[in-house]
């Protein structure tokens, strides 16, 4: 199976203002202490928290991008989606099946929006877990809480026909997003300065029929 080759963009990741809690610091404070309680923390590596550090000036710039380049219905729907919000996900079961579509904001074009895919997300027991099961770019991982209101997914790329990687086996396929529940059912994962093509990408889900 030939891989999908594919641009690569290298972003700086643009370090949180002094007075903001970095996850670099936390991780690293955590880990030095020998993780007393089971946490996001132990697994996740110091690029994606690096990441996410960076995720509301990497936020910010791509959706400047896209509003400024994007098309005139592509952009009323980011503008829609950014005005949603955010829902608490206590109660709320992610399980069963999804239609998923994927938006790509700023970079090598500043804002597309993909066709619905299918997903689907399963409880093992130990949390949920994301598999994408259709369309050439895939990704596999897991949920953790963050809060309230929001969660963070660490994951990993693939393409169709290959065997997902594990997640932390490096930055070819590792990925980290922040997850965020809009009205009723939908709800969204926002990856920051992901390695192909764009700045932020958004995954948005809504119940399959």
């Amino acid at each position: 199976m030939h891989r999908i080759l594919l641009p690569i963009f290298t972003f700086a990741l643009i370090t949180v203002p002094a007075n903001a809690q970095s996850l670099v610091q936390e991780k690293l404070d955590m880990e030095r202490a020998g993780f007393g309680k089971d946490t996001v923390m132990q697994d996740i590596t110091y690029r994606d928290a690096a990441r996410l550090d960076a995720y509301e000036r990497m936020r910010a710039e791509a959706f400047r991008q896209a509003r400024t380049g994007g098309a005139s219905a592509d952009v009323a729907l980011l503008d829609e989606i950014d005005q949603r919000p955010e829902h608490s996900f206590t109660d709320f079961d992610l399980s069963g099946k999804w239609q998923c579509r994927t938006i790509k904001t700023g970079g090598l074009a500043p804002l597309v929006v993909y066709d619905w895919f299918r997903c689907q997300i399963s409880d093992d027991g130990a949390g949920w877990i994301l598999e994408k099961l259709t369309g050439s770019q895939r990704t596999r991982g897991r949920f953790f809480t963050d809060g309230d209101s929001r969660l963070i997914y660490l994951g990993s790329y693939f393409v169709k026909g290959d065997r997902p990687p594990r997640y932390g086996s490096g930055r070819d396929s590792d990925q980290v997003a922040y997850v965020f529940r809009g009205e009723d059912e939908g709800w969204r994962m926002e990856f920051p300065a992901p390695d192909r093509e764009s700045m932020l990408d958004i995954l948005e889900f809504r119940r399959a029929p």
